[in-house]
This record gives structure tokens, C-alpha cells and sequence, in this order.
């Protein structure tokens, strides 16, 4: 069962929230924002060792990427590595790489994950993967994770269960009554009052005739792309193909094309201390900090009256930071940010100046 398991990991993101860290060139899954010595594309791959086997991963991101993942993930086959010609959003990304997928594998189990998110429990993790993936392989369902919520986060969409009845195969997987926008933060506190609603991480586990299925019937223009290309997977012509049609999809994400409409749609409830790390605030709450809240990532940092500040500077020799509440200090390739994290949604106005 184990070598019928497949990884896609979607890296296509330009982000740069981590300015100066993270650029459009160079977006934060390919840094290492934790200061560990490993980008985040490459902890993510390190944390399904043992469920699916490394031929079996599948990266789907820009042509401009490509060479990035083949230096950071050189174990990867590099026929693994898809390329997308532009962006159209997650479900032809998805509907690509499951086409292409099913063309030699006509019966494999499928997790999706983002490529630039974190996991501290990755024991627990890696059972609930394992879960579902026994659950998916001899049914029509489709799975989400759902994280039980810690605060009433307004970054994240939310998914509501079912939870009057577990399902008889696995007790911990209940029924998706409806997936929510990011709500504002009197909503948000409504669902945490509520033990039904869980962050939405957008990982999903599927079997490929499930998903293949499902965008025949809910998404028939993207799926008919995929189909005109099947004599082409694999081939010499794949990429010449792909650049030709991938742009004549509509962009669109696959909760709006699939998890909204599909009927099997199941989510599992996890606590695995997870993050989608998209905001400073957010790496300062996942790092370790010291009595006064600072979390430091660089080799030799000292914080002298200062308190909640996050601090990376992995480049620099020395730093010292003295009197400072709340702020992000960063540095990279000859430039120095300091921001308070209240205002740190100005970064981006930086980046581009």
C-alpha cells in the first residue's frame, strides 16, 4: 500500500511576506525561515518520510522555480517536477498533476500540501496522513484536515463538520456540512464558541480516480484540458503541450471548483501544531522565545531591554537590538528592516519600492 501513496507538494507562490528574507524570486518555501538549516519546501518533504516513498513526490510549481526545487529536493526524480507556464490558482495545478498522475498510476492515493507551511508535532502528523490515506484508498471520499483552532483567526477560511456522527470506517473523520471565508473577528470568536469549526489547512488526500472524477463533473472545462493531453504525459512533448493549454484554464481555486460542490467531502479534525507562517507575527508564535518574547533566529544576537520582538539575521556576524517592543528586525542580501509587527501588512508597499 505504502508505494501506492503520492505526494504533490503545489510550490508555485510568489510571496514575499518576508521581505527582505523572502522575494518574488526567491518565495519563502524556498528560504529557511526557521534558521534551521532546511527551507520549508524541504521540511515539508521530510515530514512524509515513511508514508511515500520519494519517487512517488510530485512538485507543481513555476517555470521560473524549477531549478530551485531540483537544488533543494535533488532526490526528487526530475520528471516529477511540473511546470506550470502561469498561474491559475490551485485547481489546475491540482487537475494537472493528478491527469498526470493517473496516466502512470492509474490507482494512487494522493496528499496535497502546500509546499510553505510547518508542523511541530510531525509523529502525529504523520499518523493522521496514514489515517487518511486508508480511509481514501477504497472510496469515493475526498479529505480535507481540519485544525482545531487555538484563537479566533481571522487569516484563515474555516470548515464546518458534522460532528454528530463519526464515520463507521474511521471515527475521526466526520462530514464537511460547508467550508467558510475568512470571517472577520467577531465571526471568528462565533466559530471558536462553536466545537464544530476547524482552520482550513488545504491539505487534502484523495484517491486519483476520486479527484479525476470529481473535476469531470464539477469542473468540465479544465477537465477536458486535461484529457486532450493525455497522449502527451510523460513525453517529450508534455511541456510544449502544457504551455499551449494550461493558460486556457480558468483560474480558480479547487475549494471554489471541488470542495464546494462535491458530495463525498469528509474533514479530519487534527492538532499537529500547524501553521501556514504567513505573516512575521506568525514565525515570532511558532519559534521558540526567550523570558521576554523575543524569538532569535541568526548566530549571534543580543537583545538588551527589548521584549516580543522577532529577530532574524542569519547573515550578520553580531547584532545587538537594544530597547525595542514589538518589532520585526530582518536582514538579507544588504538589507536591513525594522518594522513594528503591527504594521508589518506595509511590508509588501517596501518590497516593490
Amino acid at each position: 500500500m505504502e508505494n501506492n501513496n503520492h505526494l504533490v507538494i503545489m510550490a508555485g507562490g510568489i510571496g514575499s511576506r518576508f521581505w527582505p528574507m523572502s522575494t518574488t524570486e526567491k518565495p519563502k518555501q524556498f528560504v529557511d525561515v526557521l534558521g534551521c538549516g532546511k527551507t520549508l519546501i524541504q521540511l515539508t518533504t521530510e515530514r512524509f518520510e515513511g508514508i511515500v516513498p520519494k519517487e512517488n513526490v510530485w512538485v507543481v510549481t513555476s517555470a521560473n522555480y524549477i531549478d530551485m526545487v531540483r537544488e533543494q529536493l535533488p532526490e526528487i526524480p526530475v520528471g516529477n517536477i511540473l511546470s506550470e507556464p502561469c498561474r491559475r490558482n490551485t485547481a489546475p495545478c491540482i487537475a494537472y498533476v493528478s491527469w498526470r498522475i493517473k496516466s502512470k498510476f492509474p490507482k494512487a492515493n494522493i496528499v496535497v500540501s502546500p509546499s510553505d507551511h510547518i508542523v511541530l508535532d510531525v509523529r502525529e502528523f504523520q499518523r493522521v496522513i496514514k489515517s487518511a490515506f486508508s480511509f481514501v484508498s477504497d472510496s469515493d471520499a475526498i479529505v480535507t484536515l481540519g485544525m482545531k483552532p487555538t484563537r479566533p483567526e481571522t487569516g484563515y477560511g474555516y470548515i464546518q463538520a458534522d460532528l454528530s456522527m463519526a464515520c463507521t470506517r474511521n471515527k475521526e473523520i466526520y462530514r464537511v456540512d460547508q467550508f467558510r471565508e475568512k470571517p472577520n473577528l467577531e465571526i471568528a470568536k462565533q466559530y471558536i464558541a462553536q466545537n464544530n469549526f476547524f482552520w482550513n489547512a488545504g491539505i487534502f488526500v484523495w484517491n486519483v480516480n476520486t479527484i479525476v472524477n470529481a473535476f469531470r463533473i464539477y469542473a468540465p472545462k479544465i477537465s477536458a484540458i486535461f484529457e486532450r493531453l493525455l497522449p502527451y504525459y510523460g513525453t517529450e512533448k508534455e511541456q510544449f503541450m502544457i504551455n499551449e493549454w494550461f493558460p486556457q484554464c480558468e483560474s480558480i481555486s479547487v475549494d471554489y471548483a471541488i470542495m464546494e460542490n462535491a458530495e463525498e467531502i469528509y474533514c479530519f479534525p487534527a492538532s499537529f501544531g500547524w501553521s501556514d507562517l504567513g505573516t512575521w507575527g506568525s514565525l515570532l508564535e511558532n519559534s521558540s522565545r526567550d523570558k521576554q518574547g523575543n524569538a532569535l533566529i541568526g548566530e549571534n544576537i543580543k537583545m538588551v531591554n527589548s521584549k516580543n520582538c522577532i529577530v532574524h539575521t542569519t547573515e550578520e556576524r553580531r547584532v545587538i537590538v537594544e530597547g525595542l517592543n514589538g518589532y520585526i528586525v530582518a536582514e538579507k542580501n544588504g538589507t536591513l528592516l525594522i518594522c513594528r509587527l503591527e504594521n508589518e501588512q506595509n511590508i509588501k508597499t517596501y518590497s516593490e519600492e
